[in-house]
């Protein structure tokens, strides 16, 4: 026998394929649902307080709600033990495992009687929610790619149908309507989602909307005979100007060097060309993303098909950054494991771990991240990568200094800026030293911090990078609020400067946000702090950031939220992270 236990959308129990008997009661389903879906087991007494803290007995509501699950579960799946552990038997599925396009978790279930587990509900949407619109996402692209432009404007309708303010969504729609030749639609398409962001949101698309409406392949008029050698030529000139902080005219010629790859039939090459082009689009011209991340596909498949083994790593390590930018948390974990079993040296591989401890640090996890991290430092000091030192060395000084381990984090920072300025790394710098500048905070150093945060802010301007602007600007925030200033003009200057671009790094967007509360709660503006609370907990859920989700859940019980406090201590749990216990247990 086959079953699945169907949690997205109308909560159900299948058998081989047909609807049976679920448990009775809408808690029995929450319950359910809770215990197929934190990542640790939860003790009796913790699940009676989530869920059941309004029945006259806790600890009796939670036994019955279990008898009730192991008689729908007959067969199925066995629950026992505290605390709660449920064992699936063979052939047994559920389906929010491995989320696609669907229903909202547990459709039409809502407990607002257990105010704990409807905060706890809200996240755990949010972050399905997300999955289906990463794999809805990838797909598209795939599609693309493989050449089945009605499919892919199929599937990036879906996606704007689930967010129709996400630009990139609106632009993926663009690019698959010019694929399939109705370049009418694509322009419509184009004007209605104008219309719509004029409407609700008082701003226009990006330009990169505009031109995937009216981008052409394009062909050179150099000779078939020399298009090889022309392609070569173009494709290193590219890259020496992207080295030389010439980002434009680099873009330019790597494209040029895609389109003579392509028309002298070098698959290889082709490849090559394309993972340049849409490594540069993501890392150093901003708003071309989704552009970038389907000339990234198109390198893959290519190199695929020519097995260019290096190429593939190189487009899967690129395509999972891009991933990590946007918090498509699933994609990125399966790309760096595929390249990770191709990689053969260590700059490859100090590559590959360097993102995923970029990605595990997002997602709070800690742990897995200094592993990844510390590796990543020891492959790129054997092969001679400074700036890949560098880079991994800050993201962990960033973790010391999430978890309050400031002595640590000012050495990390330190060595990296450090390599930084050696290197001469400029589009980088912003990034450790507004860092490093928060650790001087920590420390009361408020004009040292002063002057690296008013160096990295005058430089991200100058690289017109809205991340590094926005982590500079927050910093500056913070500079005013240690010296008994409210901090609001540069938070607000954070928070408009973080989000300016479609393909925003969802991470820094996260963080300015939490300030941004803050700095609102101890004003007392509750109106505007309530909506960035909701803000910051639907992208931080959406993205899996799950130290941002408590870190939402603790502000909202600055305004009241009962459940709250219960949540955030629920989710707190599942991170190694002392600093944000304790924020937690200060509240409750």
């Amino acid at each position: 026998m086959s079953a699945t236990i169907q949690l997205l959308g109308a909560p159900a129990i299948l058998r081989d394929g047909q609807k049976t008997a679920g448990p009775k009661g809408r808690k029995a389903w929450a319950l359910l649902a809770y215990l197929l879906l934190a990542e640790r087991p939860a003790g009796r007494r913790a699940m009676a307080e989530f869920l059941f803290a309004d029945a006259a007995d806790p600890l009796g509501a939670l036994r019955w709600n279990l008898a009730q699950l192991r008689r729908a579960l007959d067969g199925v799946a066995t629950i026992e033990g505290d605390p709660v552990r449920v064992t699936l038997a063979p052939d047994v599925t559920v389906d929010a495992h491995s989320p696609a396009a669907g229903g909202d978790l547990l459709e039409g279930i809502e407990l607002d009687t257990s105010p704990a587990f409807a905060s706890w509900l809200v996240v755990a949407r949010g972050r399905y929610a997300g999955q289906a619109a990463a794999a809805l996402h990838d797909g598209a692209l795939h599609a693309l790619t493989s050449g089945d432009a009605d499919r892919a404007a199929d599937l990036a309708a879906q996606l704007v149908a689930l967010d129709p303010f996400d630009e990139q969504h609106h632009e993926l729609l663009v690019r698959a309507l010019v694929a399939r030749g109705d370049r009418t639609g694509a322009v419509e398409q184009v004007e209605a989602c104008r219309r719509l962001f004029r409407r609700e949101l008082d701003c226009e698309p990006s330009a990169a909307l505009r031109q995937a409406a009216s981008e052409t392949a394009g062909t050179d008029a150099a000779p078939v005979t020399g298009r090889h050698t022309v392609a070569l030529a173009r494709l290193e000139a590219g890259e020496a100007a992207l080295a030389a902080g010439a980002a434009e005219h680099g873009v330019n010629l790597l494209r040029q060097a895609c389109r003579e790859a392509d028309a002298c039939g070098d698959d290889a090459l082709h490849g090559r060309a394309l993972l340049h082009l849409g490594g540069a689009l993501v890392e150093a011209v901003r708003g071309r993303d989704e552009e970038g991340a389907l000339c990234l596909h198109q390198a893959l498949a290519l190199a695929e098909s020519a097995g260019d083994r290096e190429t593939i790593v190189g487009a899967l390590r690129e395509l999972a950054y891009t991933d990590l930018q946007a918090g498509r948390r699933t994609s990125v974990e399966q790309r760096l494991m595929r390249a990770g079993h191709l990689a053969t040296s260590d700059r490859e591989r100090a590559s590959i771990l360097a993102v995923q401890g970029q990605n595990r640090s997002d997602m709070g996890d800690y742990p897995g991240a200094l592993s990844s991290l510390t590796q990543s430092i020891e492959q790129a000091e054997r092969a001679g990568e400074p700036r890949r030192v560098a880079f991994s060395m800050s993201l962990v000084g960033r973790i010391h200094l999430l978890r309050g381990d400031d002595a640590d984090a000012i050495t990390m920072l330190d060595r990296s800026l450090e390599i930084t300025e050696a290197e001469r790394w400029l589009a980088f710098l912003p990034w450790p030293e507004a860092l490093r500048a928060e650790a001087d905070l920590r420390q009361g150093e408020t004009a040292r911090a002063a002057d690296r945060l008013h160096r990295a802010f005058a430089l991200a301007c100058d690289l017109q990078d809205p991340c590094w602007e926005g982590m500079a600007a927050r910093g500056l925030s913070l500079l005013d609020r240690a010296e008994g200033e409210p901090g609001r003009s540069w938070i607000d200057e954070a928070r408009v400067r973080c989000g300016r671009l479609t393909d925003r790094y969802v991470w820094v967007q996260g963080h300015v946000l939490d300030a941004a509360i803050s700095v609102e709660l101890d004003a007392g503006d509750h109106e505007s702090a309530a909506t960035h609370i909701r803000s910051l907990r639907a992208l931080a859920a959406r993205t899996e950031m799950r130290e941002l989700v408590v870190r939402s859940l603790v502000h909202a019980a600055h305004l009241g939220d009962r459940g709250a406090v219960t949540s955030a201590r629920v989710l707190a749990a599942e991170i190694e992270n002392p600093v944000l216990g304790a924020l937690v247990e200060a509240h409750a």
